[in-house]
């Protein structure tokens, strides 16, 4: 009778029985029944080899740092977020829900690749004769994109070495198996196993692979954790499946920044890249309406301008305080500034926040413009065409300076913005044509100068 075993699908431990919390690294629920391995003394460990060859010890200061070759993926967006395209060797893993279009955006890549390149495309999740039916519903050639439909490692790696490609794609890795491991595809030890080979061939082949993973209900990357450790670069498609427009975000990249953002429209056509986002996170409305405030946010390196909705109503007696795109812990600690500091309450009001287009905005110089909507909802006056807010609001009713505040006002200028209130901090020491800059210390100053603008 086969051994049962119970394994932690965020670190990868084991437990000879169940669990309710991991003993390795303490989460809660994580244990799944399973079949004990049995490999042989060749896969074992093999986590734990080098996934590189091997160098001699050297001084740092006399390795040479030259630059990284890259190569364009004919999608401008991608290689926003790639640092400038494919690298020599890399592994990439990209993750998303199901049917948001990360196997469209990467049989395009392939098939723009395929002309400089020798391109290979594994699908382990459909056929290879839905592989064809896509490239022509999309337009694409495909006359030099090598396919292999399988799902067993040992036969992936051969073909791989056989075909000598420089750009490999691996969809998915979930549906990937060795023979050497008894556990079913998408188990912790499988895809820890095959994605740890799947790496070192790419290393010692000078191949870039492209791994697909999905992703739990929760959002995060299923399988165990140190997938993303091997792996080079990173990236998450986010976006509502209902909605036209995607985010492809770069959460880790050896060869480029973090928290680069790509924007792409899904067309007949397939993904084609959004040169101007911003025109996505600003509403159209014919004259300015309360409750809005227009944000410039940053992703990575690309200034953003994101449109903030506030609604305040009337509550019962306990209000809700509710916002989309935005912490809401952030929002209540916000409104208690608000009070605090510059005497508007909204104790017994139902307070909402959204910022448009579905994007979301994590860094804290959300604060002022947030701030500012809720003010202008709760007074019912709307602020100035072409006004933009940015700043870090602390607890003692000051505005911080935000990073990087100069490209951010020369953003909002570029695209005809003519008002904004910053930190002074982040007050530009030479004028920026068109734009009039109000530098403010204080959160009741920034009440103060928005209504000496109305």
């Amino acid at each position: 009778m086969a051994k049962t075993i119970y394994t932690c699908r965020e670190c990868g431990g084991t437990s000879a029985k169940w669990l309710g919390q991991c003993p390795h690294c303490r989460a809660w629920n994580t244990l799944d029944e399973g079949v004990a391995e049995t490999a042989g003394p060749a896969t074992r460990n093999t986590r734990f080899q080098a996934l590189a060859r091997s160098q001699p010890v050297a001084t740092l200061s006399e390795i040479e740092a030259a630059d990284i070759a890259r190569t364009p993926t004919g999608q401008e967006e991608l290689d926003r977020v790639l640092g400038g395209g494919i690298v020599e060797g890399a592994v990439v893993l990209i993750g998303g829900d199901p049917g948001i279009g990360k196997s469209t955006l990467l049989l395009q890549a392939v098939d723009a690749l395929s002309s400089q390149m020798k391109v290979l495309y594994v699908t382990g999740e459909e056929s290879g004769a839905q592989i064809a039916l896509r490239a022509k519903r999309l337009g694409l050639p495909g006359t030099k994109v090598r396919v292999l439909a399988e799902i067993q490692l040992e036969k992936i790696v051969a073909a791989i070495e056989a075909e000598a490609p420089a750009f490999c794609v691996i969809d998915s890795i979930q549906t990937v198996y060795s023979d050497q491991l008894n556990s079913a595809p998408g188990s912790v030890a499988q895809v820890r196993e095959c994605a740890a080979q799947l790496t070192r061939l790419a290393k010692t082949r000078g191949c870039t692979v492209v791994l697909v993973g999905h992703v739990t209900k929760e959002g995060a990357l299923a399988g165990p954790r140190v997938l993303e450790h091997i792996v080079d670069t990173v990236l998450y498609f986010e976006g509502d499946t209902h909605s036209s427009f995607r985010l492809v975000r770069a959460i880790k990249n050896r060869f480029g920044a973090v928290n680069e953002i790509g924007v792409f429209a899904m067309t007949e056509r397939g993904l084609k890249g959004v040169s101007n986002p911003s025109a996505i996170f600003l509403s159209t409305h014919g004259e300015p309406v309360p409750g809005t405030c227009v944000l410039v946010t940053l992703e990575g390196t690309r200034p953003l301008l994101v449109e903030i909705q506030a609604l305040v109503d009337s509550g019962g007696p306990s209000p809700r305080r509710l916002s989309v795109g935005l912490d809401r812990d952030r929002l209540a600690m916000l409104l208690a500034v608000l009070h605090r500091h510059a005497g508007v309450a909204c104790l017994d009001q139902d307070v909402f926040v959204n910022a448009v287009g579905g994007v979301r905005i994590g860094e804290p110089a959300a604060d002022l413009a947030v701030l500012l909507a809720i003010q202008g909802s709760l007074r019912g006056k709307a602020l100035p065409r072409g006004f933009i807010a940015f700043g870090e609001v602390g607890l003692a009713g000051e505005v911080r300076p935000a990073p990087r505040g100069q490209e951010r006002l020369k953003e909002a200028a570029k695209l005809g913005f003519s008002v904004a209130v910053v930190p002074k901090a982040n007050a530009p020491k030479k004028a920026i044509e068109g734009l009039t800059v109000h530098a403010v210390e204080r959160i009741e100053q920034a009440i103060e100068a928005v209504r000496g603008l109305g």
